[in-house]
């Protein structure tokens, strides 16, 4: 137990580094900011952010590379998410052991904002473009003991009719496991990198940089996992208030505006998720995003923003999850996975 407090204390204490001056929002400042939505149903499940919740879904190195793990070996997951419109994401992730280079994780996602049509200053059509964003991902890991460290190199693109940027980023990030106790502790700095090349005429922008902290816990005769993660840790005010927003009248007749409390920063870092383990073979996944959820609500109703539900299930071979996580009042976005080991297959042909 001394172990385990040393342990958080030490990852938490090597967060805490990352919170400098406080600025401003977080919103539209960073490009490639697609890099930062959950690519998997299970990361989707649990709020969106998680960094220490491990299992044989392999797209979860997108969240922590540090994840990578054996159960994950020999495995491709494929995932799909049919956001709002016709936005639509696809990613798939093949992970295997080697002798020497340690774990790796092989990962590409496509984002497709759909077709868009375009006209001149005069209103006249000058036919139709698509929207699209990309990235390849390679990971590997390594662990020792109790400990895990695990990075990955990623390229990006993005393009809009034609016109295209490109960017390469890092994520590092390290896991404990504690050797008898079913608890986790993850810390992962995200999309630490460079834009290569701009869009044409345009300057170059600040990746979507993140360091995300978080810890799992199953307690030992309890069919639950906890799971809590704070995000943008080197970055302490993230509250976006709209200056064109009406404020409330007071008694006096008067405008008061919205102001940012301390209380509402610190909420916003936070993510909590849970998971009922009905059995090996059907999880139960329920997450809350605050940041979310104040940011995505409307003036007067938030409906199910900022909330996921989603299930795991495993039939034969295959692992499916699904979740659908709220994003607006007036609808979300429903999250596929689907992960089988390919080795097994292979063998059993042979």
């Amino acid at each position: 137990m001394n172990q385990l407090l040393r342990c958080t204390a030490a990852l938490f204490a090597v967060s805490g580094l990352t919170l400098g001056a406080a600025q401003a929002q977080i919103g539209g400042q960073r490009a490639f900011s697609f890099l930062n939505l959950p690519t998997s149903a299970k990361l989707a499940g649990l709020g969106g952010v998680n960094t220490s919740s491990r299992d044989a879904d392999g797209t979860m190195l997108y969240a922590n590379p540090a994840l990578l793990n054996a159960d994950m070996d020999g495995r491709l997951a494929l995932g799909f998410v049919d956001y709002l419109a016709d936005i639509r994401q696809s990613t798939a992730v093949y992970v295997f052991n080697t002798a020497k280079a340690g774990r790796i994780g092989v990962g590409l996602t496509y984002l497709n904002y759909g077709d868009f049509e375009q006209f001149d200053p005069a209103g006249n059509s000058l036919g139709r473009f698509s929207v699209n964003e990309y990235a390849l991902s390679l990971s590997d890991s390594y662990t020792s003991g109790v400990f895990t460290l695990g990075g990955t190199l990623r390229l990006a693109g993005s393009g809009i009719a034609g016109n295209h940027s490109y960017a390469a980023l890092v994520d590092v990030g390290g896991l404990f496991k504690h050797p008898t106790q079913d608890f986790t502790v993850g810390l992962v700095v995200r999309n630490a990198g460079v834009q290569l090349k701009a869009y044409d005429g345009a300057d170059r922008e600040p990746m979507p940089f993140d360091v995300e902290l978080g810890a799992s816990i199953k307690p030992e005769h309890l069919p639950l996992r906890f799971s809590l993660a704070a995000h943008h840790l080197q970055q302490l005010d993230i509250v976006y208030l709209d200056p064109s927003q009406r404020g409330q009248i007071d008694e006096n007749g008067e405008e008061v505006k919205p102001r940012k409390t301390l209380g509402d920063k610190l909420a916003r870092h936070f993510v909590v998720g849970g998971e009922l383990l009905l059995s090996k073979n059907l999880n139960v996944r329920v997450g809350y995003n605050h940041l979310q959820r104040r940011e995505l609500r409307l003036d007067n109703a938030a409906g199910g923003a900022g909330f996921s539900f989603g299930v795991m299930l495993r039939l034969s071979q295959f692992q499916l999850d699904y979740t659908h996580a709220g994003y607006h009042a007036s609808g979300g976005a429903n999250y596929f996975t689907v992960a089988r080991n390919l080795d097994s297959l292979f063998k059993k042909q042979q």
